[in-house]
């Protein structure tokens, strides 16, 4: 190797490093847009901020035992097997070197088994079906996966919605995510953790919002022409606010029926949804439901296994008749339940 080649292999080494750290700042620095939170690096949530703690450990190990290295013995082996080679012992015989061979084996070695320990550790420590450890009971969202669009339903409130995900403040939220089509994977990046929704199966993922604010939320799994609008906003509300949030959707939230249903089945993206619906969207851009129930999701989860379609009034119907009439406790609004 002539020196042209040397010093250009070192050129685009300094290059390639200019580029890392120039991406990993921009990441700090675009971690919040306008007032839409995008990334781990600005973590909402617990989850979140254990992601970035992890991602800081490992970028440290990396820096301590191979990016500083590099720089450090780069100049000085330079200098002794080029410009300082004139004063060196001439060893023609060498064949092996005990330090040599330790400082070769030992910094992988040591890299491997740090790397292992970080992410073995936060492995189990971020396990998405792991709930959180809170005071408060965690507030249950069933999450279906459309082409292009997430219906997040509260079984809980009677209420589901589309293009937005609302989370109280402070309080965890436990989620069980199904599509009704192909593979889809939801990513809240600002709150943490990634999921996939999948055709017949359920899967579980635990969030939780430290405080309010806006986060965005995609489909990171390409499912089509209308895969780049397939994006909501989780938006975290104190909890005021999230039950005065629920009680609007019960007045003026679309009834969620079999035409509805219909409607939201089939391949469209959510401004295309709303023109279906011959009814004015809120003005947010969001699709709001009323009359959600929690037969719906496991409903969809066989129908999806079976091959079928979804029947809202007989999945209701077959519901009622399982509960023995003594059994049956008063109706009771998905207002008060909030409150």
């Amino acid at each position: 190797m002539n020196i042209g080649d040397a010093c250009g292999r070192m050129r685009r080494s300094k290059a390639a490093a200019l580029v890392s750290s120039t991406c990993v700042a921009a990441l700090m620095l675009t971690g919040c847009s306008g007032d839409t939170h995008l990334s781990f690096l600005d973590p909402q949530g617990p989850v979140a901020a254990a992601q970035r703690w992890h991602f800081i450990e490992a970028l440290a190990v990396l820096v301590v035992f191979v990016a500083i290295p590099v720089f450090l013995l780069t100049p000085w082996l330079l200098w002794r097997y080029r410009y300082g080679a004139k004063s060196s012992r001439y060893t023609p015989k060498w064949d092996f070197s005990a330090r040599l061979e330790f400082a070769l084996w030992a910094g992988p070695v040591v890299i491997v088994v740090l790397l292992a320990i970080i992410v073995w550790r936060d492995t189990h420590a971020l396990d998405p079906y792991k709930p959180l450890a809170s005071d408060q009971p965690a507030l249950r969202v069933q999450v279906i996966g459309y082409d292009w669009k997430w219906l997040f339903i509260y079984p809980d409130q009677g209420i589901a919605s589309i293009g937005i995900l609302a989370l109280p403040a402070g309080r965890p939220v436990a989620m069980q995510l199904t599509s009704a089509t192909v593979m889809q994977s939801l990513h809240i990046p600002a709150l943490g953790s990634q999921i996939y929704a999948m055709g017949g199966m359920v899967t579980q993922l635990h969030l939780q919002a430290d405080r309010p604010g806006r986060s965005l939320g995609e489909n990171n799994m390409y499912n089509g022409n209308g895969f780049h609008q397939q994006r909501f906003t989780a938006v975290a509300m104190t909890p005021e606010r999230f039950s005065a949030w629920v009680s609007e959707v019960h007045l003026h939230g679309i009834a969620l029926n079999d035409q509805s249903l219909k409607l939201i089945s089939q391949r469209s993206t959510r401004a295309e949804l709303i023109a279906a619906l011959s009814q004015p969207g809120a003005p947010d851009g969001n699709i709001y439901f009323n009359g959600a129930t929690a037969t719906l999701f496991p409903a969809v989860v066989k129908a999806t296994m079976d091959g079928t379609i979804v029947a809202l009034a007989n999945v209701r119907q077959e519901s009622a008749n399982s509960v023995p009439l003594a059994a049956r406790k008063p109706t009771e609004s998905a207002t008060d339940k909030v409150q």
